[in-house]
């Protein structure tokens, strides 16, 4: 038979310990709701949130890479474009020299055609120099670039392209003084074509490899992340229903807690008659 005591209310405490549990749930749904998480920290589910920290350092690396790709692609974008434009000159130059090799050509007709070859091929070199990004130029010296390209720290090899040295052989040893002259810069200027063109399809070759891993990193970047929301992501659609039910036990709770605080006064009744 339960003890009617004004010092201990058992109901009062029992109640008491019910509303403050009810409490704890509802701050930890409140929680989750405000977040959009469901483990916060370590507190809430030790081994979930070391994964997820784990996961989280493997998204930032994936930023990493694609920023590593993304400055790959800016290089051979440009390398591309300068290429492509040298192998339009290319036709052009072709042309000239074709014009040169013409016995009937007078010789005031000979220096000018010769005076536009040179320039001409001095454009070409231009057309190297500025075909630079970030200090990177593919066209210019056949230096090779590793870029990086997964967060084990593998790499892609984009490959260099020399046509400066190609160039400067054009300019200091072919002419079109003479229409015998021309034709021995025909020869030349063919050899450079396929250089040109080798370099082009290198370039090309290079661009889709590293659009195809930059592609690949998304995917992966994106799996990453739906694996990680998996573990963390709380479902708010429950959130919301548990969210109201524990609202409606904590108002129960509070209620509960006030009927049994009410107890002792039935023992001072005890002593009104």
């Amino acid at each position: 038979m339960p003890v009617n005591s004004i010092n201990t209310n058992t109901s009062a405490l029992v109640a008491l310990q019910s509303l403050n549990t009810t409490n704890r749930e509802l701050d930890k749904v409140q929680d989750r709701i405000s977040t959009g998480l469901k483990v916060t920290g370590a507190v809430d589910d030790a081994s979930s949130f070391s994964i997820a920290q784990g996961i989280r350092g493997d998204l930032k690396s994936y930023e990493a890479v694609s920023q590593g790709i993304a400055n790959a692609k800016g290089v051979l974008t440009v390398a591309v474009a300068g290429a492509t434009k040298i192998s339009d000159l290319m036709a052009d130059i072709k042309k000239k020299v074709i014009e040169g090799m013409n016995p009937a050509n007078t010789s005031a007709q000979q220096q000018i055609l010769a005076a536009d070859y040179v320039q001409l091929i001095n454009t070409i070199s231009r057309q190297i120099e500025n075909s630079s990004y970030n200090d990177r130029n593919l066209l210019s010296g056949g230096v090779d670039i590793n870029v990086i390209s997964n967060i084990d720290g593998s790499t892609l090899r984009v490959r260099g392209n020399d046509l400066a040295t190609g160039q400067a052989d054009l300019a200091a040893n072919t002419d079109l003084d003479t229409p015998s002259n021309a034709a021995l810069a025909l020869v030349e200027i063919n050899a450079y074509i396929s250089i040109v063109n080798t370099a082009l399809g290198n370039l090309g070759a290079d661009t889709r490899t590293v659009n195809f891993q930059d592609e690949f990193i998304g995917v992966l970047n994106d799996a990453t992340t739906t694996g990680l929301g998996d573990i963390v992501d709380a479902d708010l659609a429950k959130e919301s229903a548990r969210l109201q039910a524990i609202q409606v036990k904590q108002q129960l709770g509070t209620q509960t807690l006030s009927i049994a605080n009410q107890r002792p006064q039935v023992i001072l009744q005890l002593f009104q008659g």
